[in-house]
Order: C-alpha cells, then structure tokens, then sequence
C-alpha cells in the first residue's frame, strides 16, 4: 500500500527524536496491530483469495506465487517480508521493525488458520468492495500504531537512497507492476476488480489513520485581521493566532491570521471573511491530527 509509506516516515522520524514508548504503550499498539492484523488475514482469506483478487505489495506477490505453486500464502508472506524487515533495521529503528516483524508473522500464521473459513460471496465486485474495507481498516489500524504489513516500504526506502524517485513513487511503480502481473496470472477482467479493491483499501487505511472528521488549517491576510479575528472567534468559537509577515513585492508589513476549523465550518468562514473584507488573501487546506490549543466545538451563528 502506498499509504504504508507513511508508517515508515513515522519509524525515522521517531528514531530520529529518540523517543521510547512506555511497557504500557507498546503493549497497547501490540494489541491494535495484532486486531489490524487479524482483520487483513479475515480480508484476504473470506473475500480476495478466493475470487482471485489482489492486493499491491508483498501480499499480492505471495498470492499470486501461493496461486501458481499451491503453497499457502503465509509461507511466502515470511520469506519475502522478514529479509526487508531485517535489512531495514538500522533505518527504521527498533520499535517499528519488532512491531513489523511480530505483525508479518501473525499475518502468516492467521492467513494459514483462516484458510478453512468459508468465502462470504463470490460476488467479484461485492468482494473487492468489502475485501478492500476491511482491509483498508486493519492496515489502517497498523500504521496508526507504528507498525507496517508489508516490506515494500523498506524496498522503497532503499532504492530512494540510491534513485531520484521518493518513497512514494517507487512504491507505485512496484505496485503497479504487481497489480499489473496479475492480469497475467488471474486474467484482466480480476487485475481490474484487483485494481477497485487497491483503491477501496486506500481510501478506508486514509479514514482509519486520520479519523473521519477531517480538519482544515486557514490562513488569512487582510488589512481587518483584528475583526476577522474577532468574528471567527465569537461566531464559531476557534481561537485564532495572528502573525507577522512581509509582502515580498511591496516590502509591506502584512498581518496574517491562521485558526484550525471543521470540514463543515469552511463555508461559513468564507462567509465571514467575505462580509468583512472581501479583497482579503483566504487559503484552506486540510490537516491531521489536531491536538491541543482552543481546538472545540461552538454552535456556529
């Protein structure tokens, strides 16, 4: 999954501040990577291995190979995965490559277990819907508590050192390339419903690491920054920081004032800053993972 490579950027980050966790705190993140886990496994093996549909990475190489030698999927899941865990140790830190490790291992283990279930439809689209889901939260789940399934990212954090191209972009073209395979093996028409199911899971690891209700950072330069400031405050009840900036073309002292609001107040942000200035410099982007400040929630009037 490409969004794995945000696990990674988290694992050198964190070893980069030289933060350790808590008995208490790694045990807690063992447990949710270990239900991440157990809802991949239930992914794979009630919904896309049995229709023949795919996931990018390692685990579509290991069904592919498990589908063309008979060999269960977990026995590939190890031998391909543990050598990128391994190799990327000294890059990734301690902490996530255990968590990594013990996660692949488990993978391997519950696919070989879950075996046996029965296949929930054989509906190929229901399947790579539903398949993609719950897989999309159990990875989810993995990456939000620092650990990752799959060993691509380590690949990718080792070609980014010696190639032009980010993580991001060698994980693509990796999994470009597997999803692509499949059609070889499986047929078009499942690399297809392999291709909705990649994106369905996507989306849901997006949801799942970064909650549903997303936020969104607003910045605004107007010469009435004080009763801007002042009706966000009052009218939504976000607090609001105030900064000092230069134009770079005038030379000008220019007052920037920057505040966290909900998805659903954007509008009626617009609305205020409009009624009040409307020459006024207004930009809005969505963030994560909002803590701390006067970050609540007031009826808006």
């Amino acid at each position: 999954m490409e969004k794995e490579s945000a696990a990674v950027q988290t694992a050198l980050l964190q070893k980069q501040q030289h933060k350790k966790l808590t008995v208490h705190q790694f045990i807690l993140r063992l447990l949710l990577i270990i239900i991440g886990v157990a809802l991949d496994a239930i992914a794979l093996e009630a919904f896309l291995v049995p229709n023949k549909v795919i996931d990018g990475g390692v685990v579509g190489i290991s069904i592919m190979l498990s589908h063309l030698s008979g060999l269960p999927i977990g026995i590939y899941l190890l031998v391909i995965n543990l050598p990128f865990f391994v190799v990327g140790y000294k890059q990734m830190g301690k902490t996530f490559t255990i968590t990594s490790i013990c996660g692949v291992t488990l993978l391997a283990v519950l696919t070989t277990l879950f075996g046996q279930i029965p296949t929930f439809t054989h509906d190929l689209l229901l399947a790579a819907v539903f398949g993609g889901v719950i897989m999309g939260i159990g990875v989810g789940l993995i990456i939000r508590n620092g650990g990752s399934s799959d060993g691509t990212e380590i690949l990718a954090v080792l070609f980014n050192e010696k190639t032009p191209f980010s993580v991001g972009e060698v994980v693509m073209f990796i999994n470009i390339f597997i999803l692509g395979s499949a059609g070889f093996v499986f047929g078009w028409n499942y690399a297809m419903y392999s291709l909705i199911a990649y994106f369905v899971a996507f989306k849901m690891i997006d949801v799942t690491t970064t909650g549903l209700e997303s936020s969104k950072a607003v910045w605004i330069i107007s010469d009435y920054h004080a009763e801007i400031g002042d009706a966000l405050n009052d009218r939504l009840g976000r607090g609001v920081t105030y900064l000092n900036g230069e134009g770079a073309y005038t030379g000008n002292d220019k007052n920037v004032i920057f505040t966290v609001i909900s998805r659903l107040e954007e509008a009626k942000v617009k609305s205020i800053v409009d009624s009040i200035d409307r020459s006024a410099f207004l930009a809005i982007s969505d963030i994560h993972d909002v803590k701390g400040g006067r970050f609540k929630k007031r009826s808006i009037h």
